[in-house]
């Protein structure tokens, strides 16, 4: 299983460093069979790592049947070392002393306008029970690590894996952008009662039933923010 899993991961290598292969190149730059490469690569293809083309750019027509290129697919890419937490956090950095901190809450403001925007069809017309269902998914179609509890005075989304944590655990006012975001999206006020940043290992966000808030003149605030 070890011998599979590293001549997986070699294909995927190469493939990186190459942009795009046939089944014969890979075979011959990993002493593999062909046979062999092939079953790699359809594995790999029914993981959603790589993808099939007809032939790779800039090479030159020739005659028969045209050769099959893989190259990797975002899902595939995302394999390999990446710094976007690095760059965002620059980016924030940046905005406030360039700009001043109304800029950096406008920016975060409009980011919230974003996200709310795309969601919104998914709670119109919905009850609030209805729109905290809805959001559950806020993260990511299907989440598995957002659970939703009743309680007294409404709901509590509790989410386990958040796909910001890098970012979020050194500039915690990217938080704010949640919060803001799934108190339009529920119509009513939501404030986070545990944190990653405090140490709980997760976010809890509870939704006040009794706090109902207007959408429309909703305006952005960070999290403690009076």
């Amino acid at each position: 299983m070890g011998q599979v899993a590293d001549s997986r991961r070699a294909i995927l290598e190469l493939l990186k460093r190459n942009g795009a292969a046939s089944i014969s190149q890979l075979a011959n730059d990993l002493h593999l069979t062909g046979e062999g490469v092939r079953q790699h690569l359809l594995q790999l293809h029914r993981e959603g790592l790589i993808e099939a083309k007809p032939r790779a750019t800039g090479e030159p027509q020739r005659t028969g049947r045209p050769a099959t290129y893989y190259q990797l697919t975002v899902a595939g890419d995302h394999l390999f070392t990446k710094r976007y937490d690095v760059l965002a956090i620059a980016v924030m950095d940046a905005i406030g002393p360039e700009l001043g901190m109304d800029a950096a809450k406008r920016v975060f403001a409009r980011v919230t306008d974003t996200l709310v925007h795309t969601d919104q069809p998914k709670v119109r017309d919905k009850n609030l029970e209805e729109r905290v269902q809805a959001v559950k998914d806020w993260y990511g179609q299907g989440d598995p690590y957002m659970d939703v509890e009743t309680t007294e005075d409404g709901f509590r989304l509790i989410e386990r894996n958040c796909p910001f944590y890098n970012v979020a655990m050194q500039r915690p006012a990217l938080c704010s952008i949640s919060v803001n975001s799934l108190s339009r999206l529920c119509g009513a006020r939501v404030v986070r009662e545990d944190s990653f940043q405090r140490g709980f290992g997760r976010c809890v966000f509870r939704v006040l039933a009794n706090e109902p808030i207007d959408e429309s003149k909703w305006e952005f605030k960070f999290e403690g923010e009076a």
